[in-house]
């Protein structure tokens, strides 16, 4: 069996909506729109029709190589996860889980309530709307072969390093650079041990794949095909919206 693990827990970056924005239409979670500069949850913000949180569970709840999906949410939020589920129809099972202080501790908690018989699990962010079936699948073939496999972009701006934030002290070669996004996918046993390896650690990472990198475990780059960009800014807004406008 393999799972899709959406994390959708963290307070992440919070948006202020904007007067004059006319190419993204906002909502909250109650369908009415917020005033000029009032705060919003950006995975419940509407674009192309519905919220951003809601085109992520599509594209996992339509890929064929997906079973069943664990969304880590916000305590609290578990009634809106459940309505967006009857209201879009989404067929396969799923269940909701509270997530943790970290990132990290969201997804070990999410790990914990996977079935069974799971044998892969694609971790995903719940702000990336794009994500096509064909790289969800890409990333699951990688995965069981490998062990683990993540979503990524070769870096195409030349990258400079700065120690003082002000002035150039370092360059990177362009070439050996990628970007990586979700989902980071994995044989369960192998992020479980790398994760039980951070917690025994007290460390605290980032990404599933760093918790990789600590253990030793190789992870496949898997090339995206299509954007798949992440809402983060506001201004990542009308592009992702004209993104998903196009399918």
């Amino acid at each position: 069996m393999n799972t899709a693990l959406i994390v959708a827990a963290g307070k992440g970056t919070r948006m202020r909506t904007a007067a004059g924005e006319p190419d993204v239409r906002v909502q909250s979670r109650s369908g009415r729109e917020p005033r000029a500069g009032q705060e919003v949850n950006k995975l419940f913000l509407q674009i192309a029709g519905r919220p951003v949180i809601a085109h992520t569970w599509q594209r996992f709840d339509s890929a064929d190589c997906i079973h069943e999906i664990v969304l880590v949410v916000r305590d609290g939020l578990q009634d809106d996860f459940s309505a967006l589920a009857k209201k879009f129809h989404f067929k396969k099972s799923f269940r909701l889980v509270a997530g943790g202080k970290e990132r990290q501790d969201s997804v070990w908690n999410g790990l914990e309530a996977l079935s069974k018989n799971c044998e892969i699990v694609a971790i995903q962010d719940g702000a990336r709307p794009c994500t096509s079936s064909e790289l969800i699948a890409a990333t699951v073939i990688a995965a069981r072969e490998m062990g683990a496999a993540v979503a990524a972009q070769r870096v195409t701006d030349t990258i400079k390093e700065s120690k003082d934030g002000q002035t150039i002290s370092g360059h990177f070669q362009r070439n050996l650079l990628w970007s990586v996004q979700t989902p980071q996918t994995f044989r369960v046993e192998v992020i479980r041990r790398a994760l039980a390896a951070v917690r025994a650690g007290g460390l605290l990472v980032t990404d599933d794949t760093a918790a990789c990198e600590l253990i030793g475990q190789p992870v496949k780059l898997i090339e995206s095909p299509t954007p798949n960009p992440k809402v983060t800014l506001p201004s990542d807004l009308p592009a992702i919206s004209l993104l998903l406008e196009k399918e």
